[in-house]
């Protein structure tokens, strides 16, 4: 998997936070600086450490609760919608290709 796309589908290399306040999902074990303090997001723990997967691309309830429930405030719910779908995109595009 492309060292920028964080196991939840998002491209860190997209996000503004990336090299100033957050080296990125997986150079941080999934401990960014949106997750609760000392811990990883819930999603990244969910994938990586509870069930050993590469990507929420693995998990056949992928769009999840914990993915709807893990969303950033600012975005409106169609914006939202729309992230998690582009995100669900590029996770089954990525499986589908033997990442």
């Amino acid at each position: 998997m492309n060292g920028n796309i964080a196991c939840c589908g998002a491209d860190c290399a997209l996000c503004g936070f990336l090299g100033s306040i957050c080296a990125g999902c997986n150079a941080l074990c999934g401990r960014v600086f949106h997750a609760p303090k000392g811990k990883a997001c819930p999603i990244y723990d969910c994938c990586k450490n509870q069930n050993g997967y590469r990507s929420c691309g693995e998990c056949a309830r992928l769009p999840c609760d914990i993915i709807m429930n893990t969303r950033d405030p600012s975005l409106s719910e169609e914006a939202f919608l729309q992230s998690v779908a582009e995100r669900v995109r590029r996770l089954k595009g990525e499986n589908h290709h033997g990442v």
